[in-house]
């Protein structure tokens, strides 16, 4: 009984649109910053190196490297404060946590680019295999 409780409450402050976005992808996650009266957006940009937690409590890490110093932060994936979250890029990972990520400097801290050109390789195929055909039967 306490458990469809929690979920009803739980249901009603999750956001309807969540943007998909795994492990492993750059971000720019825009957030909300209250200074005084005024309400600024600020953008951090980074890699997801993690995410955590099931409904209205799941939150997501973020590292970039500003300055030669590693920062990261976690944000809750359903907070009023995170505006915005633009995936950039997805990164090929075959790992659910990054952490190692931490010990890397340089270019070893970049990812592998997850592509998807499945659409246009097999529409190519075909029409060298039909151009050899063509010149094997005229060459006989």
């Amino acid at each position: 009984m306490s458990e469809q409780t929690l979920r009803l409450v739980e249901q009603s402050s999750l956001k309807t649109e969540v943007p998909e976005f795994n492990i492993g992808d750059t971000v720019d996650v825009h957030t909300r910053i209250l200074e005084g009266e005024k309400e600024r957006i600020q953008i951090f940009n980074g890699v997801v190196i993690a995410r955590a937690g099931s409904g209205s409590r799941e939150t997501f890490t973020v590292r970039r490297v500003v300055a030669g110093e590693g920062v990261e932060r976690k944000f809750p994936l359903h907070s009023p404060k995170v505006a915005k979250i633009e995936v950039k890029r997805s990164g090929v990972v075959r790992r659910a946590k990054l952490y190692f990520l931490r010990d890397r400097i340089g270019k070893a801290v970049r990812l592998r680019e997850r592509r998807d050109d499945r659409e246009t390789k097999p529409a190519a195929k075909p029409a060298k295999v039909k151009a050899k055909k063509e010149k094997a039967a005229a060459s006989t």
